[in-house]
């Protein structure tokens, strides 16, 4: 089987990564770039550790900061208006995805006009012209969305999120630097995290999933299982084993793709808004019982990864209970809830499991699921 891998150009990692942003503009020929970034990291001077290497470098560049938690079309079409007004060359992304999606969304309208109505860039998307340049610099440890080919936008409307996957989004350069997380607070830190877990198990078992992309989602789990909780705690050692681990599942997943728990967790971020992250942490154990079956060994090298002893020794049901029971436990651990109850309104099930079935992730799931079983998967959690 081919297995196609995409990555960005080029990335930095560490602490102080930042400070490569203006030679990386220089040596693209980049001269008026647009900062894309949100009104809290505004508001509590975040986005002002980048803005002001270009202030000291005399960059010339504009603001764009209406971006919501679940970004929506008129975020969109707003990112657009501020992009053409501002003659701008490039963006400068600073957030968690939503400035990222954001930035991708408006990246690819701008260079493919006949694409204006964001909704036609569903699935995958037919563009012919790679975005406008972006350079992403991440402030959550979870979406990866710096090195993904893929973006997730909001549909007010109609109540739902749907996802673009396009190669041609992705940023030219990205920014990993532990430092600029180091604000985030404890809920939006384990919340984020545990989206890269998802990520990272998703994708180690998603069927497109093949040999690079294992090592990859491998390696992942180990550093998020081993990082989460000291980055909940704000440790240095903590934030900088999440930042390199978000990265390496995104690495792995935007190629092979995710499954069942990002179906189900886009919607009830849409018709909810619950944080996207806390949706795929309540939704996992949930979604690796129903895929147990369709793993292999899988799970056993889950729980290995995560730090459970004698695998070997343990028969498959023990491993595949066992790797489930570490990620119930690190859920716990960092204060993610146990169910939906409070949340999920029974008269809404039928539509929700309806949107995951259509969901761009949902086919990559390790077993096949109708809209039932869908539905009897979130009620298990009511």
């Amino acid at each position: 089987m081919v297995s196609r891998i995409i990555l960005n150009e080029t990335s930095y990692h560490g602490a102080g990564a930042i400070a490569s942003i203006v030679p990386e503009l220089v040596q693209r020929g980049l001269k008026k770039p647009i900062v894309f970034t949100d009104p809290d990291l505004v508001k509590f001077g975040v986005a002002a550790k980048v803005t002001a290497i270009l202030d000291n470098a005399k960059v010339k560049y504009a603001v764009f900061s209406d971006i919501k938690p679940n970004p929506t079309i008129k975020n969109v079409k707003d990112g657009v208006k501020a992009f053409k007004a501002a003659k701008a060359d490039s963006i400068i992304a600073i957030g968690g995805g939503s400035a990222m999606d954001t930035a991708k969304a408006v990246g690819i309208i701008v260079a493919n006009p006949k694409f204006a109505d964001v909704r036609s860039l569903e699935g995958v998307a037919p563009t012919k012209n790679p975005s406008k340049p972006i350079l992403a610099v991440p402030t959550t440890a979870g979406t990866a969305a710096e090195v993904t080919i893929n973006y997730v936008i909001t549909d007010v409307e109609r109540k739902r999120k749907f996802v673009c996957v396009d190669p041609h989004d992705i940023p030219v350069v990205a920014f990993v630097d532990p430092d600029m997380m180091s604000s985030m607070p404890k809920g939006l830190t384990a919340f984020t995290g545990m989206d890269a877990l998802t990520h990272a198990i998703e994708g180690y078992i998603t069927k497109g999933a093949c040999a690079m992309t294992d090592m990859l989602h491998l390696e992942a789990i180990r550093l998020i299982s081993s990082s989460l909780r000291d980055a909940v705690a704000n440790k240095p050692s903590g934030r900088a084993g999440m930042a390199l681990g978000q990265y390496i599942a995104g690495m792995g997943f935007s190629n092979v793709g995710l499954g069942v728990d990002h179906a189900m967790a886009h919607g009830l971020s849409a018709l909810y808004d619950m944080p996207h992250g806390m949706a795929c942490a309540i939704l996992l154990p949930v979604a690796m019982k129903f895929n147990a079956a369709k793993t292999g060994v899988k799970y056993r090298e889950i729980a290995r990864a995560m730090g459970v002893k004698d695998v070997d020794s343990m028969t498959q049901a023990q491993y595949r209970a066992a790797a489930i029971a570490a990620v119930e436990k690190l859920s716990a651990d960092v204060g993610i809830p146990a169910d939906l109850k409070g949340v999920l309104k029974k008269e809404d099930v039928k539509f929700l499991a309806e949107s995951a079935f259509a969901d761009a992730c949902r086919p990559g799931n390790p077993r096949d699921c109708s809209v039932k079983d869908i539905e009897k998967l979130y009620k298990s959690l009511a």
